[in-house]
């Protein structure tokens, strides 16, 4: 069956452009004072951003598969792929998304990667679009599954299709959800929380297809008061290559201006906004434990919670 799993992400293409022309047209006819709406050039830079992505994951797959095919085949697990299988490796990989999308967010070096999605003020369907170019750093959270007995075709596709899933929770156009949906699946409602820069709603909602894990694990936060998207201190760039490296640059600077090794390692993999002993109580807070991250994003403590 491994041969016959569709390329869901290259099918969606064409749903993706006619879904993100049918939402500017609507902010056209029926425009929204309350929604951060479109803008051409940051609209431009998320779409730059995905083609970028897809040229460079095509360049970290092959390490990357590499390792998984070592380990697939040392592991005496195998699972099959089957028709009822799937939902239950789909799960699984909702799962490892969901450490790893906190990860991302609570570990510098990882968020310099992440922090591209974020950095759009705007929240719209081709904000889903504005992906980083470094997705190295995401490959360890898989391998349990690897581990497991998944196949790495089998999670190729998986990881595609919770991709796809969540194109369309990247939008203001939508609101609450049937109390049902909203209980068990990321919703729009739930995202916009994941994207907004108040202090409530950081570091919030790190689910990809289930907010069940958010529930699960403590991180859930509903929608109460409108968003503000982005960082709490935004770039203010389009440059794709800014966009992309950004945050790693910043990472440089602290790491060379660090006054101990300690303070060095703690800049790369401690939280965006830990400071050193030091150095804290100079440093600007937004919330109890916490600091600005290298761009400004205020955050509460690092740990995960």
């Amino acid at each position: 069956m491994l041969s016959h799993l569709p390329d869901v992400l290259l099918w969606s293409v064409p749903a993706f452009v006619l879904l993100s022309v049918l939402e500017m047209v609507s902010y056209r006819l029926r425009p929204d004072e309350d929604a951060a709406g479109y803008d051409t050039r940051d609209a431009a830079t998320s779409v730059t951003m995905g083609l970028g992505s897809l040229a460079f994951d095509a360049l970290w797959k092959i390490p990357i598969v590499a390792v998984y095919a070592g380990v697939y085949e040392l592991t005496p697990l195998h699972i099959p792929v089957l028709w009822w299988t799937l939902p239950l490796m789909l799960l699984g990989q909702d799962f490892c998304y969901y450490w790893s999308h906190r990860g991302h967010h609570v570990i510098r070096i990882l968020w310099a990667c992440h922090v591209v999605h974020h950095s759009s003020r705007k929240f719209n369907l081709t904000t889903a679009l504005r992906q980083p170019w470094t997705t190295w750093t995401v490959w360890p959270f898989y391998l349990p599954l690897i581990v497991l007995g998944v196949h790495p075709a089998a999670l190729a596709f998986l990881s595609a299709v919770n991709l796809v899933y969540q194109f369309w929770i990247h939008t203001e156009r939508i609101g609450r959800l049937p109390r049902a949906i909203e209980f068990v699946f990321n919703t729009p409602s739930h995202h916009r929380v994941h994207h907004a820069s108040q202090g409530g709603y950081l570091d919030r909602n790190f689910g990809g297809i289930l907010i069940l894990w958010d529930r699960l694990f403590g991180s859930f936060v509903p929608e109460t008061e409108s968003c503000v998207f982005g960082l709490t201190k935004n770039i203010e760039t389009f440059n794709p290559l800014r966009v992309a490296t950004h945050e790693y640059a910043a990472i440089g600077r602290d790491v060379r201006a660090a006054r101990s090794w300690s303070e060095r390692v703690g800049r790369v993999v401690r939280g965006p906004g830990w400071q050193p002993p030091s150095t804290s109580c100079e440093a600007p807070s937004a919330a109890p434990g916490g600091g600005l991250t290298a761009e400004g994003r205020a955050r509460p403590d690092p740990a995960p919670r």
